[in-house]
């Protein structure tokens, strides 16, 4: 690395610790609200308590607003975009928005026939689409445009004392003092910050790491081995530095043996990474460089990894402009898996050095991909297309200003959301907003296994992939402390739940709906001269229905309404099913809200039946939608029955829908003068997942 590079990042180093000079004054600063974290919640937070009527500060370390939404994460983990309202949705509409113009696309022309990548399928109008991947730079110019709109004042650059920082009175904050000297007072406090350390300081109670499945009675928490199936080698992989020789020691970050069994807790944190922003657009590429201290041995793990049949190292998810939002993908990654147990209780400068251990371990792992001699030729070349992008976080070398955080400390409330909520086996009385993403956790350890034939090997353990079964609703009581603790704070990011539990609640639409839910407490709670814990749930609800947010399904903004569509539909709602089928929504595109599956169990023993009347006899077509996938069945029967014909055909499941990106044809058909018919669609003999969404009845012009 050239000096004048280290020199720069020395500059952003010491401008990140924060200190208190010798000649530094207190100044104090009084608001209804101060929300702390220049987080996405800490934008719309203070968006809406502005909205709202009240004086409001956004007081953060941070000199980029926005965080992971413009830190890199431009490839959005939304799960059922339908229940997305409010200001979250607001954000991905002005995103879209931002795409309508030529001026847009610097580096490539405007996708017309095909469409932006990306888009939220298609919006019942220009009110309501969205756009749900983008370069970071155009998200925090967004997020910017939000606090100039609504003149909010934002303190960037300040970190909290977190000592001795929070003034309370009784369980009450009556101010925060950063470690500059200012002093910020308020009614009620926001911690929007992805660690919860205004939380922490204020004493309220909160856990790192992963309960067990017995704390809560769930079933994906706590240590993950029959569930880490994903992100896995795919061969053995000698852990020692000399092969075969346990003397030698371990290779870097790889744990001597796992300490508890499946679904025992422990205090480790799933992995962390930073999302790059890579270009493969030559004018607007910067090549890689060799870290100055590379260190070939942290890389010796992916080596072996690539000669034991990984060929996959990270995503390109393509975003506008030929960039890309790059994440962790298969065993050995960007996901550095060990290297973050100390960050959520660690020092600003212990984070920091978390952050820049981080940043060198990317660095070394995309230079070794594309240079070195042991990585196969194929894979050094497709790897040297890429680099990073040049007008991305051009103020600290094109690396990404905010590392990902997954997870950190997780508040303990009186009301805990567990997994159990999140499937719908136990009650949330008081929804606030809704999330649905898949409950998910990232690798937490690697740890040293013995393979079918004893010998030593590396294995990943945390990877958690569950679909909870569709869109639920969060709690008004994941955001609030005890009482007892504090009676003036809330926390819409370092909510109160289980470790499984946020990893589905921990998407950035939701922190977004949190953000605008906690304000609106906030507010309410001032205009009453109570605490939020004694807020009424009625009067709340209905000012957050009143502002967009979406409570439940049925209040859902489906991305494409049956209503708008021509002729007959029918979504999977209207129809009858034999056997389980399991509600899902993770995969655009779909009719409604949401889709059904077989789960791909079952073969012969599930089948849904959509019963439909045509106002004439004639001639019909039929049509039926689905969202595309690898795992999906080739071979999906379809039948269509009237008084007068049979109709039967296959659906490729695997295969882009070819109309609109969301029905396939299934043929015509006669209805007599009965007058009605109905579709079948079943799961016998199929070789995958079966989806079923809606079916489309148009008349045939003769």
């Amino acid at each position: 690395m050239k000096k004048k590079s280290l020199f720069i990042i020395f500059i952003l180093f010491l401008i990140q610790i924060p200190f208190i000079s010798e000649g530094s004054e207190s100044k104090s600063y009084e608001y209804d609200v101060v929300v702390y974290g220049g987080t996405s919640a800490g934008v719309i937070s203070a968006v809406q308590a502005k909205k709202l009527g009240k004086t409001v500060a956004l007081v953060c370390p941070d000199t980029h607003l926005g965080g992971l939404s413009s830190g890199g994460l431009g490839a959005t983990d939304s799960g059922n975009r339908s229940v997305v309202g409010g200001l979250s949705r607001e954000f991905y509409h002005r995103l879209w928005r931002y795409y309508q113009s030529e001026s847009a696309w610097k580096f490539q022309p405007m996708p017309r026939e095909k469409g932006i990548p990306g888009q939220g399928g298609r919006g019942i109008d220009n009110d309501t689409q969205t756009m749900w991947v983008f370069e970071p730079s155009v998200a925090e110019q967004i997020f910017d445009g939000f606090i100039a709109e609504n003149e909010i004042p934002v303190f960037k650059n300040e970190w909290l004392n977190r000592e001795e920082g929070v003034v309370k009175k009784g369980a009450t904050i009556h101010s925060i003092q950063m470690h500059s000297g200012k002093v910020f007072v308020g009614k009620m406090f926001i911690d929007a910050s992805y660690e919860g350390d205004l939380m922490a300081a204020s004493g309220v109670t909160y856990v790192v790491g992963r309960e067990s499945n017995d704390k809560y009675n769930e079933t994906l928490n706590g240590i993950q081995v029959g569930h880490s199936i994903y992100h896995q080698f795919s061969g053995p992989v000698d852990p020692y530095v000399e092969r075969g020789n346990p003397a030698s020691g371990l290779l870097p970050w790889i744990e001597p043996s796992l300490q508890a069994e499946d679904g025992q807790g422990d205090d480790k944190v799933q992995a962390y990474c930073l999302r790059m922003c890579l270009t493969c657009c030559e004018e607007n590429r910067k090549a890689i460089e060799k870290p100055e201290n590379y260190d070939e041995l942290q890389y010796e793990l992916l080596l072996r990894s690539i000669e034991a049949g990984q060929t996959k190292f990270m995503t390109f998810s393509p975003m506008p402009n030929f960039k890309t939002d790059s994440n962790n993908n298969l065993a050995v990654s960007t996901d550095f898996i060990g290297a973050n147990y100390d960050y959520p209780d660690g020092s600003y400068e212990r984070r920091r050095e978390i952050y820049e251990a981080h940043r060198e371990w990317q660095k070394g792992l995309l230079w070794t991909l594309q240079h070195h001699p042991r990585v196969p030729e194929e894979i050094r070349q497709e790897h040297l297309n890429w680099g990073l992008a040049q007008d991305e976080f051009v103020d600290s070398d094109g690396w990404p200003h905010q590392l990902y955080i997954r997870e950190a400390r997780r508040m303990v409330g009186d009301f805990v959301i567990s997994e159990r909520h999140l499937r719908r086996l136990d009650p949330t009385p008081h929804s606030i907003g809704m999330g649905s993403y898949n409950m998910d956790s990232h690798n937490t350890q690697r740890y040293v296994a013995l393979d079918s034939e004893g010998q030593a090997t590396v294995r990943n353990e945390g990877d958690v992939q569950v679909n909870p079964g569709g869109p639920y609703p969060i709690d008004f009581g994941g955001i609030l402390p005890r009482k007892s603790e504090c009676d003036n704070l809330l926390v819409p990011v370092c909510v109160s739940c289980s470790h499984i539990a946020f990893g589905s609640i921990r998407m950035e639409p939701v922190f977004m709906i949190l953000g605008q839910s906690a304000a609106t407490a906030a507010v309410l709670a001032i205009d009453q001269e109570i605490s939020p814990q004694d807020l009424d749930y009625q009067i709340l609800s209905e000012q957050l229905v009143k502002d967009g947010q979406v409570l439940d399904v049925e209040t859902a903004v489906p991305a494409i309404s049956s209503t708008t569509l021509p002729g007959i539909v029918l979504d999977e709602k209207k129809a009858k099913s034999t056997g389980i089928w399991t509600s899902g929504s993770v995969i655009p595109q779909f009719v409604e809200t949401a889709y059904i599956h077989d789960e791909n169990k079952n073969k012969g023993e599930k089948w849904v039946l959509f019963d439909f009347d045509v106002p004439q006899s004639g001639r019909y077509e039929c049509r039926v939608s689905y969202s595309t996938h690898a795992n999906r069945a080739t071979n999906v029967p379809v039948s269509v029955q009237t008084d007068v014909d049979e109709l039967k055909s296959f659906v490729n499941q695997k295969e882009k829908p070819p109309i609109d990106n969301l029905f396939v044809s299934i043929g015509t058909f006669q209805v007599g003068e009965k007058l009605k018919g109905t579709v079948r669609i079943g799961n016998e003999g199929t070789n995958g997942f079966v989806i079923v969404d809606a079916v489309q009845i148009l008349p045939v012009d003769n």
